[in-house]
């Protein structure tokens, strides 16, 4: 199925921000009692989808078991606001010998050698590889509309 596009970038500036950015991936997903939950992770963009690590008995990948369609975002958290949000479906498989959380530990500790990061790969058997295929893509950008705004705060 084609990814559908709407907002004012073109598909490969959706894929240059997700690419560069370090903002964590906002995962939404369909809990049991029918509420969505949305999870914080960090993910990579390769070849067309958004790549992340949870553990296989977290709540989240019992979730998408259950459902694998997902909502998300990538965007800052303060002014001026842009970002990338989006639909599709998630697919679960053994992390195995991938070197995606490796790749996750560099792009947002900047080295593998940390306590968190030597926690992760020591129970890198463990973990599961979440692969987001997007259906749809919607990106927005008020930079310009914005530019006297930073930091959370208007200007005086």
């Amino acid at each position: 199925m084609p990814t559908t596009l709407k907002g004012p970038w073109s598909l490969p500036e959706i894929e240059q921000f997700l690419q560069d950015t370090r903002f964590p991936l906002r995962l939404a997903c369909t809990s049991r009692d029918g509420y969505p939950r949305v999870v914080s992770v960090w993910y990579a963009w390769r070849e067309g989808a958004l790549l992340g690590v949870s553990h296989g008995k977290s709540a989240l990948v019992r979730l998408l078991e259950q459902d694998p369609r997902v909502g998300f975002e990538v965007s800052p958290n303060d002014p001026p606001y842009h970002g990338v949000r989006g639909q599709g479906r998630a697919t679960l498989t053994p992390l195995g010998e991938h070197d995606v959380l490796e790749t996750l530990l560099e792009r947002y500790l900047g080295q593998q050698e940390s306590r968190v990061g030597n926690w992760l790969l020591a129970r890198k058997e463990e973990e599961v590889l979440i692969t987001v295929h997007p259906e749809r893509l919607f990106s927005w950008d008020y930079r310009q509309r914005m530019a006297d705004v930073s930091a959370g705060r208007a200007p005086r």
